[in-house]
């Protein structure tokens, strides 16, 4: 479904991607996990062509998009939803006037039509009855909810999660992660979700990539994850700093 060869990004003087290589099956879901400022959100940003990088590929179903212009790139990106961190509805759109956007905006007009995506997408997302609430009145997680409707209602191939989990309670992150292996498993999508939060990356993902230094440090299952005895990873996954570890004090 995807494939990254070679990307690099600098930004200013700070190199963020030093050379990302990563391949993405189609139908898998990939949990993409590292420390703040590691490229991962840049990362993200690259693949659906908001950022150019300054050397390297990446292919969306055996077309690279690192040459194409915008008028191109609008073929490509109904192929990918994405779900962004703070869910970034329009507060002054309706639930489901956030959900039919999209469609408005590639051309349908059907009310009929446009009724009946937006009743599925609700019905999908357990949003029934919300659909004339104004965005101020939604908690997170319902939120998250309509904004993953949104990136979902065209029915695109992948769909890109920038911290699906942010901001909320384990309960509503627990239903969060469910929901999106639900979409997973009925859609046939393939995901990938940027994430701190490693209860997310090990319930969610078939995979799971560790971004360190700008480089792909690790790519492998979260079972081989779990086992690793790098000290790196090891670091990372308990929340330990290098000097924690080096004067070997407890968690």
């Amino acid at each position: 479904m995807i494939a990254v060869h070679g990307l690099v990004k600098r930004i200013g003087t700070q190199d963020i991607l030093r050379g990302v290589d990563l391949d993405v099956a189609r139908g898998e879901t990939l949990a993409i996990i590292g420390r703040s400022g590691g490229g991962k959100s840049v990362l993200l940003k690259h693949l659906v062509g908001l950022m150019k990088p300054n050397a390297g590929e990446i292919w969306i179903e055996g077309q690279n998009i690192i040459p194409m212009n915008e008028r191109q790139l609008a073929m490509i990106r109904p192929k990918i939803g994405i779900l962004f961190q703070g869910a970034a509805l329009f507060d002054s759109m309706t639930v489901e006037e956030n959900i039919a956007f999209p469609l408005r905006e590639a051309g349908e007009r059907d009310p009929k039509v446009l009724r009946e995506k937006v009743h599925q997408m609700l019905e999908v997302m357990e949003l029934q009855g919300e659909e004339k609430k104004m965005p101020v009145n939604l908690s997170g997680g319902m939120k998250k909810r309509v904004g993953l409707a949104r990136a979902i209602v065209r029915r695109p191939s992948c769909i890109l999660y920038d911290e699906p989990t942010s901001g909320l309670d384990p309960v509503v992150s627990d239903s969060i992660n469910r929901l999106i292996r639900r979409l997973q498993q009925r859609f046939g999508v393939t995901s990938i979700a940027v994430t701190h939060d490693m209860k997310n990356a090990f319930h969610v993902a078939d995979r799971v990539a560790y971004l360190h230094e700008g480089r792909v440090y690790f790519h492998g299952t979260p079972r081989e994850l779990e086992k690793t005895n790098d000290a790196i990873i090891q670091d990372f996954l308990l929340g330990r700093s290098e000097e924690q570890r080096a004067s070997g004090e407890k968690l």
